[in-house]
């Protein structure tokens, strides 16, 4: 996610570190490199001159030139001008009604009904709220069986009429459902096409008046660029939107949408989708991918995705177990699946402030973990409760067992000694310090 546009904006500024004495020539000449960048990244040229004007009256008006730290002085004010361009601050979505509809816009391939999956997990875990799920694509009877496998993966009720091919009584039917079953939520999945056309804007439109929702939503694939954005104008001048999802942020976009689309329609990004896993749905805070895009890192939102995962009762049987120096293969493993489940590894790396720039030509497998798994999955009970027990010849039995080199066995057996001597030192002053951290950041 942006490590183009990341390495690029890295690289400008580095114009301007690299003078012993900054001038208003090599301002230029940084700035002239930043808004190649941004252009790079599919940004729209007017909205990329505009930002680049900005960040320039600012920086002469502030005296960069005079400044101690000239570099770091600009790079603050183009993460401010960042964060503006994208919406200032985080927007939350109106559940004020019981129950409260949300209705889901979008071009088919957006990933509109996985995304409507999400939003009702997100809506069920973190808001408590009983989310229940209306389809209204009266087209595609797969696009239904989707839906329908999307509700039955985050566990909440769908509404579904295959006999009926009015999307507007489809919407309105699901609506009054929802009142019968206690549902406080209702997520109107609609229709989308390969392309924006009059009969499908005509549609929105009907149920839009029809259901009068509290909400309403465009979903966009964040890969498609300024295309993204040119999409989102021509709904938004249908339906007046609330708000933007960005989908695929996982994926090697550029980031010119996610840039750009606050600007032209006025309207703020809600949510992101950052992997394809039903939990992989955050909140967009303008101010933390500024943050992520110059390398800064995210580290608010990964204590937060960390806190999600967290299960206090099993943190505090691990902990019993370090002191005793009863930590196992299978307590080992339990730490690595709540890490797996917190979301894509990449995008994970992307929130601790300058791995963006020490994994840029990495590419980290999100099944990097299987072959410990296998390996793990190869031990008797007693050797994974009894780490000490792995001689030569029990190793060798374990890698042929998981069908890995004796060498990864070993290698992995290092690394659970690493974690095993790490969370005895977070036992300690140091450690319990941190973990007071994490608990103020909630």
């Amino acid at each position: 996610m942006f490590d183009s546009l990341s390495t690029k904006l890295d690289k400008a500024f580095q114009v301007l570190k690299g003078h012993g004495k900054i001038t208003e020539i090599n301002v230029a000449e940084t700035l002239k490199e930043v808004r190649r960048a941004l252009l790079d990244a599919d940004v729209n040229f007017k909205i990329a001159k505009d930002f680049t004007s900005r960040v320039k009256d600012k920086a002469l008006g502030q005296n960069v030139l005079t400044s101690l730290n000239p570099g770091q002085l600009m790079v603050k004010i183009v993460k401010d001008e960042l964060t503006e361009l994208m919406g200032s601050e985080a927007v939350g979505i109106n559940l004020a009604s019981k129950p409260s509809v949300i209705l889901m816009s979008g071009l088919q391939g957006s990933g509109k009904t996985t995304l409507s999956g999400k939003l009702a997990l997100h809506l069920k875990s973190k808001k408590n709220k009983k989310p229940l799920l209306v389809a209204c694509d009266v087209y595609r009877p797969a696009a239904i069986d989707q839906l329908g496998i999307v509700a039955e993966q985050v566990g909440v009720p769908i509404y579904e009429d295959r006999a009926e091919k009015n999307p507007v009584k489809i919407a309105l039917a699901g609506i009054e459902s929802a009142k019968k079953q206690n549902c406080d939520v209702v997520i109107v999945d609609t229709a989308g096409r390969l392309a924006v056309d009059e009969v499908l804007m005509t549609e929105i439109s009907d149920i839009y008046k029809a259901i009068q929702p509290d909400e309403t939503l465009f979903v966009v694939d964040a890969m498609t660029g300024q295309d993204a954005v040119n999409t989102a104008k021509a709904f938004h001048d249908t339906l007046n939107f609330d708000g933007v999802v960005l989908t695929k942020l996982d994926g090697d976009t550029r980031g010119g949408a996610a840039l750009s689309i606050k600007t032209v329609v006025n309207k703020p990004i809600k949510f992101i989708g950052t992997g394809e896993k039903m939990e992989a749905l955050d909140v967009f805070y303008p101010e933390r991918m500024a943050d992520r895009i110059l390398g800064m890192g995210d580290v608010v939102s990964l204590v937060e995705r960390a806190q999600q995962q967290f299960d206090e009762e099993q943190a505090r049987i691990i902990n019993k177990k370090i002191a005793k120096n009863q930590f196992g293969f299978d307590d080992f493993l339990s730490q690595i699946q709540q890490v797996k489940k917190m979301g894509n590894m990449k995008d994970l790396m992307g929130m601790i402030p300058g791995m963006n720039k020490m994994m840029k030509d990495v590419d980290i497998d999100d099944d990097a973990f299987k072959h410990i798994e296998a390996i793990i999955g190869s031990m008797t009970l007693k050797e994974r409760s009894q780490p000490d027990l792995l001689n030569m010849s029990r190793k060798k039995r374990i890698a042929k067992g998981a069908g890995r080199d004796i060498n990864e066995v070993n290698q992995m057996i290092k690394q659970f000694h690493q974690m095993s001597k790490m969370m005895k030192m977070m036992q300690g002053g140091k450690g319990r310090q941190m973990m007071q951290m994490m608990q103020n950041l909630r």
